[in-house]
C-alpha cells in the first residue's frame, strides 16, 4: 500500500535567471521614478494653486492644478501595477540570494 514518504522535502524553487534580475531592477527604478514625478506634480500643483489664489488674473494656473490632480489619481493604479510586482520579484531574488542558490 503506498503511503507518505518517510522524509518530506519542500520543493526547491527554480533559481532566478540574469534577465528576472535585471526586470526586478528594471521594475524597482519604475516604480521610484514615477513616485518622485507624483511628488513633483503635488508640490507643483500647490505652488499653482498659492499662485492663483495671490492673483485673480492667475486663476488658470488653478485649473492647471486640478488637472495634475487628476494625473496623481491616474497615476496611483500605474504605481500599483508596477510596484507590487517589483517588490515580489526582488524579494525571490533576494531570498534565492540568501540561500545560496546559484544564479543560472
Amino acid at each position: 500500500m503506498p503511503g507518505a514518504p518517510w522524509a518530506y522535502a519542500p520543493p526547491q524553487a527554480w533559481p532566478v535567471s540574469a534577465m528576472y534580475r535585471r526586470r526586478a531592477r528594471i521594475l524597482t527604478w519604475l516604480t521610484v521614478i514615477i513616485a518622485v514625478f507624483m511628488v513633483v506634480a503635488l508640490v507643483v500643483s500647490i505652488v499653482f494653486l498659492v499662485l492663483a489664489d495671490a492673483d485673480t488674473r492667475n486663476a488658470a494656473l488653478g485649473y492647471l492644478a486640478l488637472v495634475l490632480w487628476v494625473g496623481i489619481a491616474a497615476a496611483i493604479p500605474v504605481l500599483l501595477a508596477v510596484a507590487i510586482p517589483g517588490a515580489a520579484m526582488r524579494r525571490r531574488v533576494r531570498q534565492q540570494q540568501q540561500a545560496g542558490i546559484p544564479f543560472w
